[in-house]
Parts: C-alpha cells; sequence; structure tokens
C-alpha cells in the first residue's frame, strides 16, 4: 500500500494560519516559504508544488469553533488553483442537512470531526461517504466515547487526529496510532499532528498507517530531508 502525504491548511478569515499544539485562538497568518503570503490559492499551490499530492485537508477553523458556515469562496480558490487536488474538508460538520449541502457544492468530501458529533448517528449514516478524524487532546478523547470505541461505525478512511502536537515538532502519536490501526481491520488510518520527517514517516509504514496530515513540516523543508 502507497503511504499517502496529505498536505493541510487551516482557515481562519480567509486566510491560511499555522497551526500549533491545537491552540486555535493563537493562530496567525502563515509566514512560509512555499507562498508570498496566506491566500488559500497561493498555499495551496507551494504546498503541493512542494509535496506533490492527490488531496489536500482543509481545517476551516471558523466553521468548526464558532459555528459559521464552510468558507466556500476561499475552496474554491483553491479548486481553482489547484483542480487536480481532491479536498478533504473539517467544517465542523454535525447535521445531514450542513454534509448534504456541502457536498451538492461539489468541492471535496467531508471530514466528520469526533468533537463536532454529539453521537455516532451522523457518522453511521455518511459511511464511506465521508472521513472520520478521532479527535484527541492531552490524551483526552474529544466527543462521544463510542465513536473512538466502537470500529463498526468507522468509515473506510480515519483520521487520529492528536490536536496537542501539532506543529510542535514532537512527532506522532504512535501509541495512539497503534491502537486504532490494530482496530481498524483493514480501513485506511491516517496520522495527523506531529510528522517532522522522513523518519516519523518510515516509523507509521511500520505499524501499518496508510498516510498522514503534514504541514509545518512541508513548509519548514524537513519532510523530505
Amino acid at each position: 500500500m502507497t503511504f499517502r502525504l496529505i498536505p493541510v491548511i487551516d482557515l481562519r478569515g480567509g486566510l491560511v494560519v499555522r497551526a500549533r499544539a491545537g491552540d486555535r485562538d493563537a493562530y496567525a497568518p502563515i509566514r512560509t516559504p512555499l507562498a508570498s503570503g496566506s491566500a488559500p490559492d497561493d498555499v495551496a499551490r507551494g504546498l503541493l508544488a512542494a509535496c506533490p499530492a492527490e488531496i489536500l485537508y482543509v481545517a476551516d477553523l471558523d466553521a468548526i469553533v464558532d459555528g459559521h458556515a464552510p468558507d466556500l469562496a476561499s475552496l474554491r480558490a483553491i479548486r481553482a488553483a489547484c483542480p487536480a487536488v481532491s479536498l478533504w474538508l473539517d467544517a465542523g460538520f454535525s447535521t445531514t442537512e450542513a454534509v448534504r449541502a456541502f457536498v451538492a457544492e461539489g468541492l471535496g468530501q467531508p471530514v466528520l470531526g469526533s468533537e463536532s458529533q454529539a453521537d455516532s448517528a451522523l457518522v453511521r449514516a455518511c459511511g464511506d461517504r465521508a472521513i472520520l478524524s478521532l479527535d484527541s487532546r492531552d490524551g483526552a478523547f474529544l466527543g462521544p466515547r463510542d465513536l473512538h470505541d466502537d470500529p463498526s461505525c468507522w468509515p473506510t478512511d480515519v483520521i487520529v487526529m492528536t490536536l496537542a502536537r501539532i506543529g510542535v515538532g514532537g512527532g506522532p502519536d504512535v501509541a495512539a496510532l497503534e491502537r486504532v490501526t490494530h482496530a481498524a481491520r483493514g480501513r485506511r488510518v491516517y496520522a495527523a499532528g506531529g510528522v517532522r520527517g522522513p523518519d516519523d514517516v518510515r516509523a507509521l509504514q511500520e505499524i501499518g498507517v496508510a498516510g498522514a496530515l503534514v504541514a509545518s513540516a512541508i513548509h519548514d523543508g524537513k519532510l523530505f530531508r
């Protein structure tokens, strides 16, 4: 199985911000050698030039944190700049209506973050039409416990999102990834948070992880060293 590297964009206020340790209120517009500014289309082009990929993950923080509608203008700009890439979007989806409205736009595939769910109903209803993100912070599961503990409700693609490890260079949460990969029984499991470079990628491959969501290591030029 080919290991997928999935570049990440975090959006806030129509700009790409630099994520660090899941402290979303402190995220500032990104400064990166890959783009001249923090416009979503420019950063997307730079990321994909540095790390060619079939999928680009977008976290819409205004939607996740504040309950706003998805930033369709930014998503359309990214799609226009990078028409060949598939978008995975976490926009705090918590209702069937919100998922349907986004899917109808034809801009990508919804990511259902466990932190945004009241129960497992939406994840079960969407099945493989969505990606599940199992979110945690500082060792605590976010969202309904059964989403984390009951693999029968998991779709084919599952992200293990360790928020405290994002952007801090501490390495991925191998223990959590091993637990989920063991329980996943053939589903594709993706690491999110902490990937620093090729050594981490190799370690994840060895435990059966299918891919990794990466931002800081690409911007800092460390992913392929």
